[in-house]
């Protein structure tokens, strides 16, 4: 049976870490999985590529991760540290080939705007960058995969996490900037096979889940196992792993996981 091969590209909040200019413990310590890039992950499948997310990173995490083939493009907002790295996709159009990229209709206005010399068909040479907007209004298919927008508070901006799923496989849920699910969205996610899921720091945050409010959607889910990602700099790696149930793990940069 073919299955998803996700690759984690970034597990950090906005600002990376470490922090420019901190000299807390996680900022200076020399354990890998307390330095992390922007949010962001490489799926895989036998007949489809994709990534979910440019943040500032992309190039880096490109390089690291030797990735050579993106067939689209999924965001989940228009924040600066999800899309700014697009500029990078013109590596994965040579040979004028049009990249899609789904996003909300809110998301695409922003694209457009941001990147306006990709859109309006001016000034690009030979090889350059020829993305190919669809505005995501319901479920859709990257290859054989079936991928289910789903709506989420994160502060102001419209925000959309995914699920995604292949023919008889498992259920893939990532939710990177989250506050609170929607009911429709708790709905799609219940009993999902593995979910990724939002948990910025112990202590509360406007726009964010906790680790506290993480796992207890996680728990209401009844995930069969899940994924913390997008850190800051409270969090330490190993210390709190330590803290949490079975079932439970934070992702790191460069996590790989088969579904």
């Amino acid at each position: 049976m073919e299955k998803l091969r996700v690759t984690f590209l970034g597990t950090a909040t906005s600002i990376g870490v470490p922090v420019i200019g901190c000299d807390c413990d996680v900022c200076q310590s020399s354990n890998p999985r307390n330095k992390r890039l922007r949010s962001s992950i490489y799926v895989e499948t036998d007949a489809c590529c994709w990534i979910v997310d440019t943040g500032p990173d992309f190039r880096t995490q490109c390089l690291r991760e030797n990735i050579r083939r993106v067939d689209a493009v999924l965001y989940t907002h228009s924040h600066i540290d999800h899309v700014v790295g697009f500029d990078d996709l013109r590596r994965f159009t040579f040979g004028d080939v049009d990249l899609p990229l789904h996003a909300t209709k809110s998301c695409l206005a922003d694209l457009k705007r941001m990147f306006s010399y990709a859109f309006n068909g001016e000034n690009c040479y030979t090889g350059y960058i020829k993305p190919a907007p669809h505005e995501i209004t319901g479920p859709f298919q990257l290859g054989e995969c079936e991928v289910i927008p789903l709506p989420v508070d994160h502060g102001k901006v419209e925000t959309i996490g995914f699920h995604f799923q292949l023919p008889g496989g498992l259920r893939f849920g990532y939710v990177s900037d989250c506050k609170t699910l929607r009911p429709e969205t708790i709905a799609a996610l219940e009993g999902v096979d593995v979910l990724v899921l939002d948990a910025l720091r112990f202590t509360p945050h406007p726009t964010h889940m906790n680790f506290e409010e993480a796992l207890a959607m996680s728990a209401r889910l009844s995930a069969g196992e899940t994924w913390f990602t997008h850190f800051s700099d409270e969090i330490d790696h190993e210390k709190a792993q330590a803290t949490l149930p079975k079932g439970v793990a934070l992702a790191y940069d460069g996590l790989k996981l088969e579904i």
